[in-house]
């Protein structure tokens, strides 16, 4: 078998995108619910979704009454997002998030980040997450979801297969404890923390997932500004 191929993270989503909603993504399906229940009621609220790849957050939120702007930096996945029903209802912006995010200070009741951790580099994780809480309100919820670092252990990151075998959009290994200080370092408050392990039910709908059977998966921070 031959190794996997790490590509630069844009160029691997971009090469994903055509993909990502079809393959049968188990974390996905283990970390939505978790989403909204972190996120609450967002009925008429401003929503952020830094990071949103192909919609699968904003496209839901904006149907329950969220005013949803929601960014990445990769076309290919943000072309997804806009072909699907319901898009109509977000404002899409192509943007890194490398660098500071495009609005204003105290712009967001709820600023979510799903699925990208993994993919800053840890010495910018303060950045990042300093970024998250300057657009939040102050009285706002951040919520950032994360592959587990416990996956690394197991040589797990995120991959899909073409005809060029697997690929591996870069990522960065971190711990724990990376996430948690890269937090603390931003001035947020750490209001929840939760840890998330693959079960019977989530193995006996997604079989691929059984080989982790009860080792942790999902990594799931609610924040807020200090």
């Amino acid at each position: 078998m031959s190794e996997p191929r790490v590509v630069p993270t844009r160029e691997g989503y971009d090469r994903w995108a055509a993909s990502y909603d079809t393959m049968g993504n188990w974390l996905l399906a283990l970390e939505e619910p978790e989403v909204d229940l972190a996120l609450g009621d967002v009925a008429g609220l401003d929503v952020l979704d830094v990071g949103a790849g192909t919609g699968r957050h904003a496209i839901r939120l904006a149907a329950q009454g969220a005013r949803v702007t929601a960014l990445d930096f990769s076309d290919a996945m943000l072309a997804q997002a806009r072909a699907k029903p319901g898009a109509e209802l977000v404002r899409w912006i192509t943007h890194d998030v490398g660098v500071p995010l495009p609005f204003g200070d105290r712009s967001f009741a709820r600023v979510l980040s799903a699925l990208v951790l993994e993919h800053i580099a840890t010495a910018r994780l303060v950045p990042f997450f300093n970024e998250l809480g300057r657009v939040a309100l102050p009285d706002g919820r951040i919520v950032v979801t994360a592959m587990h670092p416990a996956l690394f252990l197991k040589g797990i990151s995120a991959n899909f297969h073409d005809a060029d075998g697997e690929i591996r959009p870069r990522s960065y290994v971190a711990t724990l404890s990376d996430y948690v200080m890269g937090a603390i370092g931003a001035d947020l408050r750490i209001v929840r923390l939760s840890e998330h392990a693959v079960d019977e039910t989530l193995a006996a709908r997604y079989e691929r997932s059984r080989k982790l059977l009860g080792w942790p998966a999902l990594f799931v921070m609610v924040l807020r500004r200090l």
